[in-house]
């Protein structure tokens, strides 16, 4: 728009003009309420779907560290029985009361070793469980993954049904949006 009140309208100006004064295109309305609400399901899909991605980095992480830790135990462990080796042989080398105390160290580390063998073995079950959550969360992720793609899909052809004007198109919309629908439940219900 000029200084002097010269205005010039563009397409898309005059069609937003020509709606508002004469009340509209039901059916642009309509496939723009239809997209909106499409995308705000798929926004939520995508938080939900950043969220479980999240959950399995924590859980693997998780896994990680109480492998660690249980590697840690089993090389303890494993000089435990060094030491226990060394009593037995000096058990052989030995009489008397140097002997006795031999026996009684490869009896102590006989018993240390079942305490730390359990320990580790602790530590590895709770190592399997954070990877099974972690592998449940990576699954569902995807599940949220394919549904928001699905969702995005059928934004697309509902731009493509308001640009085109072909009312069939809207058919077209609703078949990944059904199938999206359906598998954002599956993620719901973990399935």
């Amino acid at each position: 728009m000029s200084g002097h009140g010269f205005h010039v309208h563009g397409p898309h100006d005059h069609e937003v003009e020509h709606a508002v004064k004469h009340g509209g295109d039901n059916f642009t309305s309509r496939m723009a309420v239809l997209t909106a609400i499409l995308s705000t399901i798929g926004a939520l899909f995508g938080y939900l779907g950043g969220h479980a991605q999240n959950a399995a980095l924590l859980y693997k992480n998780e896994a990680a560290i109480q492998k660690t830790a249980a590697s840690n135990q089993w090389n303890y462990y494993q000089a435990k029985s060094s030491k226990q080796n060394i009593a037995e042989l000096s058990v052989t080398l030995t009489s008397g009361e140097a002997q006795e105390k031999f026996r009684e160290a490869v009896e102590r580390y006989k018993k240390e070793k079942e305490d730390i063998k359990a320990a580790a073995e602790k530590l590895e079950a709770a190592a399997r469980e954070a990877d099974r959550a972690s592998e449940l969360e990576m699954h569902v992720h995807e599940r949220w993954a394919l549904a928001m793609t699905l969702l995005q899909i059928a934004i697309s052809l509902s731009a493509i049904a308001l640009l085109t004007r072909k009312r069939w198109m809207v058919g077209a919309v609703f078949a990944p949006t059904a199938i999206g629908l359906a598998v954002g439940l599956m993620a719901w219900l973990h399935l």
